[in-house]
């Protein structure tokens, strides 16, 4: 007899079975997806796609004999062509063992597995060993998502939260004070009633004997073993939960130095920014400035679509930013990031003041300043031999002794966007978002 279920998959055991998939591959996903996101566009992150992976990571687990394991009893066919020690020649086509090759005639291989990730699926594999860098600040005002913590008993609630011990407890006060005939006694009291009836005793003893069963029966049923004022069911009430709030301040370069690939630059890695914070932080505020000779602070469409230009003072930024922590966000209560793009051209005059406004007016606010300087793709780097470094590069290399609340960091092409921001934004030791 052969049985074949041609039924639909129940709801859901599809998307169980795609879990189940993605945690047993998730390091080969994860690479895969990082690998895949260094040839996407910033508009292309957020639209899932198609990858692939090596097919030997699919492959189901299974047991098998260990070739050089266990007792064998066997015997092995020699042969008249080789004796120990022979070498045996590499066969034509230079072909060797495996699982086939270019040009082979008689070799097979296999494809790499791929698979379709959803939306959701891979911003979450990119973004998952991300986070912001010491996100340690915490203040209870404000909070939309308390926390329900027990708040004693009541009389009224859901059937799910009835208290069996606290019911049963009054249950049993109740009965003792008002002295519920015990099942044991009525029973003696029964069998004293047959005793007699059986031995044929005083039938007003008998009489009385079924009147007090009677009574105490009927008294039974009244003082019931569980009453609905009984009843009692855990009480719930909300409580503000200490939450980590944060503010990113994003500073972009816009002068006339900036050509539209450094703008390009900037503005992905800004987008890749935004993305980032939006979807793995639910409290962090969002600032934009924008500077030339002058700064500003702009909305996001402004931010990245504007077309102002202008001469370099990077200091005027800075002086924003300050502006603005000390109006709107209080030290102690937010946790303040930056992120800086420029070119790295400032006016001569400006950099004793930049550094100054950023080693002891910033920095001491800051958890974290991330700075990106963007280059021309012909341009060397900064660690070739015969570079040239900028002027604000020099600059900020002085103030690198602040520490991990300081990073500094160089792009030229598109390619190095997602590297340098894992890198600005990888986990580190500390507390966790939430």
């Amino acid at each position: 007899m052969h049985i074949v279920d041609r039924r639909l998959n129940p709801g859901g055991k599809s998307l169980g079975n795609r879990q189940r998939f993605l945690r047993r591959a998730q390091s080969l996903v994860r690479r895969a997806v990082r690998d895949s996101s260094a040839d996407r566009g910033i508009r292309e992150m957020e639209q899932g796609g198609e990858i692939a992976i090596p097919k030997d990571g699919v492959r189901e687990p299974g047991f098998r004999r260990a070739p050089g394991a266990g007792i064998r009893e066997q015997v092995l066919p020699g042969n008249k062509q080789y004796i120990e020690g022979d070498t045996i020649p590499r066969p034509d086509g230079g072909g060797g063992g495996g699982r086939g090759s270019k040009g082979a005639n008689d070799a097979s291989g296999e494809d790499e597995f791929r698979f379709v990730l959803s939306q959701d699926e891979f911003l979450s594999l990119f973004l998952d060993d991300l986070e912001l860098p010491d996100l340690s600040k915490h203040r209870v005002e404000g909070i939309e998502n308390p926390v329900w913590r027990r708040a004693g008993y009541s009389v009224s609630g859901s059937p799910a939260n009835l208290s069996l011990t606290r019911t049963m407890r009054h249950s049993l006060s109740r009965r003792i004070a008002l002295n519920r005939p015990k099942r044991d006694d009525i029973d003696a009291l029964i069998a004293r009633l047959a005793a007699l009836e059986a031995e044929g005793g005083d039938p007003q003893e008998i009489e009385a004997l079924r009147a007090e069963i009677a009574v105490l029966e009927r008294r039974r049923k009244l003082i019931t073993f569980v009453d609905p004022i009984d009843l009692r069911y855990r009480q719930f009430e909300p409580h503000p939960r200490p939450i980590a709030q944060a503010v990113m301040v994003c500073l972009m370069d816009v002068s006339g130095s900036m050509t539209e690939h450094m703008k390009d630059l900037a503005k992905r890695f800004f987008a890749l920014l935004y993305i980032f914070l939006k979807r793995r932080y639910a409290n962090v505020e969002v600032v934009f400035i924008r500077h030339t000779h002058t700064a500003e602070e702009v909305d996001e469409d402004t931010f990245f679509h504007s077309t102002e230009t202008g001469g370099t003072v990077v200091s005027t930024a800075l002086e924003e930013m300050h502006r603005i922590i000390s109006h709107r966000y209080r030290p102690d209560d937010w946790n303040i990031y930056a992120a800086q793009a420029s070119d790295g051209d400032n006016a001569p005059n400006d950099n004793d003041k930049t550094v100054a406004l950023l080693r002891d007016g910033l920095l001491p606010l800051c958890q974290y300043f991330a700075y990106l300087e963007v280059k021309a793709e012909d341009e060397p780097s900064v660690l070739a031999l015969g570079s040239r470094t900028s002027d604000l590069w020099r600059a900020y290399d002085s103030v690198k002794e602040a520490g991990p609340r300081f990073a500094m960091r160089q792009v030229r092409h598109r390619a190095e966007i997602f590297p340098v921001f894992r890198d600005l934004f990888r986990k580190r030791s500390g507390a966790r978002a939430e």
